[in-house]
């Protein structure tokens, strides 16, 4: 075997490429605690990023002493360190389905702007604690789910996550910036699927991040439009700078029990979607060539979650989608090595908001956007061509899942216009909104909004349920509508309920219509041998 090297020039790549997504999700975390939730600066970097960096640290360094662990063992040398970091999805849930309506509560229990905040934050470490035990659980069955569920069920997921979620996203940010996100997207499309290499030995994703850095402040600096540069931002900026160590939060975590059951509506279905999610993640990795054994990779990422809770992070962390793009791009272990010192540093010392200020999201989102598209493509280069149906079939919950953000998204940004002082109620309004999509927009909004509600466990049944339908196993068909009745059944599909701050998941509540409906599918599928035969017979 060659000598294996700590660091790569594949990996100097693949931290860039990491570093971009978790930046962007230490950004959400900064502007969603201060101006949705209103959570005090000092909270905020005195304790909820120190309690992010650990759990960054836990994680980011396993994965690669795993990643080099299993280049010795095996005698390759191309084995690439599974990505890792702060949940988004997670972090939306948390931000609006509890750590808001906890403050709201506070506030009309007559508790201060500064306590209603502290007390949102509570809810918010306990909801990560929960999460936290959900996913080390779920690490020694989840093996199990590997094996029951097909390839182009998992994949599938992911690629529906993948384009809706993050290349949709992002890609609408480049063309809103078209001088700079095009001319990145360009460079990133030339280093990665044309193959070459940039002079000197530059790294792709380095270069990209360069130029549309001077692009974003040249642009603009001339007046044309370009990502909001603040020029006089510096100050402002270094005064967060500072150094706090990393505490545990032990009696706040003591007086946050008292969140447990009000939200465990929520904590369930996102502990058991974040098990879910890394088990696909896996399955794309092992697709790529990079098989890692499920409970140890499972176990740390829920002791990641734990650790960040336990010091003052509100948000889960997971194993990453897109280990496929890094592998591609040559990264190895070094680049998780990178991500975790990187994060350490700004996430101790406040630099994140001088980090934040000079380098806009917008020069390094075309690498977001090119891992998207890899995951897409390996859902179909890694299945069988037969199951290709089953692939496209399970794109489709993940696509609505984004459109349904989508929508609410332009409710809340109308809202804030209309009534810029007042917070728009999803409750108080719900009648209406159902009445106006239905009735203005040719929007089925019950259709849209119960496809939104565990996306995930939707994706993956009716991928399966198509592969078995392709294969002719009906009664293997038969047995995946019924898991979807079951999980009707109980709410952690289908169901939802309007809540002051969003539309979510009624956990608990029997989503009987879909459960019918799943099990009227099922019936179907046991129907066939009795009522059809095969395509060619004459009858």
């Amino acid at each position: 075997m060659k000598k294996l090297h700590i660091i790569t020039k594949g990996d100097i790549d693949g931290f860039f490429g990491l570093a971009v997504d978790n930046l962007v999700q230490l950004i959400l975390i900064v502007g969603l605690c201060r101006f949705v939730v209103g959570i005090e600066d000092g909270l905020i970097f005195e304790v909820i990023l120190p309690g992010a960096a650990v759990s960054l640290i836990v994680g980011n360094l396993f994965y690669s002493f795993q990643a080099r662990k299993m280049m010795h063992e095996t005698g390759r040398d191309d084995i690439c360190a599974l990505p890792y970091g702060i949940n988004t999805v997670s972090l939306f849930a948390y931000i609006f389905m509890v750590m808001l309506p906890a403050k709201f509560m506070a506030l009309d229990a007559g508790k201060s702007a500064v306590e209603a905040g502290r007390i949102a934050w509570q809810a918010g470490i306990m909801a990560c604690f929960g999460s936290g035990l959900i996913e080390l659980g779920g690490a020694f069955v989840a093996q199990k789910i590997r094996n029951a569920a097909p390839r182009a069920a998992l994949l599938s997921t992911l690629a529906g996550i993948a384009l809706g979620f993050i290349s949709f996203s992002f890609l609408f940010r480049a063309y809103e910036h078209p001088l700079v996100g095009m001319s990145t997207l360009a460079i990133i499309l030339v280093a990665y699927f044309g193959r070459v290499q940039f002079r000197w030995n530059l790294p792709g994703g380095l270069v990209a991040l360069v130029v549309g850095t001077i692009l974003a402040w040249f642009v603009s600096w001339i007046g044309w439009p370009s990502p909001l540069i603040d020029f006089g931002g510096f100050k402002p900026a270094l005064s967060s700078v500072g150094f706090y160590l990393p505490t545990p939060v032990l009696a706040d975590m003591i007086d946050s029990f008292q969140f447990i059951w009000p939200y465990i509506g929520v904590i369930i279905p996102m502990g058991v979607f974040n098990v879910i999610g890394s088990v696909q993640n896996l399955e794309s990795a092992e697709a790529s060539g990079d098989k890692f054994p499920t409970a140890p990779s499972l176990a740390v990422n829920g002791i990641g979650t734990l650790a960040a809770s336990i010091f003052g992070s509100c948000f889960p962390t997971t194993i990453y989608i897109g280990h496929p793009g890094w592998k591609m791009m040559g990264a190895r272990s070094g680049y998780s090595l990178l991500n975790s010192l990187f994060f350490t540093v700004i996430c101790l010392t406040g630099t994140m908001s001088l980090v934040s200020w000079a380098v806009p999201i917008e020069a390094g989102m075309a690498i977001v956007i090119w891992i998207g598209l890899v995951i897409t493509v390996q859902a179909f280069e890694a299945t069988p061509k037969r199951h290709y149906p089953a692939v496209v079939v399970g794109l489709l919950p993940g696509i609505a899942a984004w459109g349904a953000l989508m929508t609410k998204s332009g409710i809340r940004a109308a809202s804030s216009i209309i009534n810029p002082d007042t917070f728009f109620s999803w409750q108080q309004h719900s009648d209406a909104l159902m009445t106006s999509f239905a009735v203005n927009c040719d929007l089925a909004p019950s259709g849209l909004f119960s496809l939104e509600q565990g996306f995930i466990f939707t994706s993956m049944i009716l991928s399966g349920m198509t592969v078995k339908i392709i294969m002719n196993d009906f009664n293997g068909a038969a047995f995946w509508a019924i898991c979807a009745a079951l999980l009707s059944w109980v709410g952690l599909m289908h169901s939802f309920v309007f809540t002051a701050g969003d539309i979510v998941l009624d956990f608990g509540t029997p989503g009987w219509p879909w459960t019918v409906g799943y099990l009227l599918m099922a019936l179907v599928f046991v129907a066939v041998k009795y009522t059809t035969q095969p395509a060619g017979n004459k009858h």
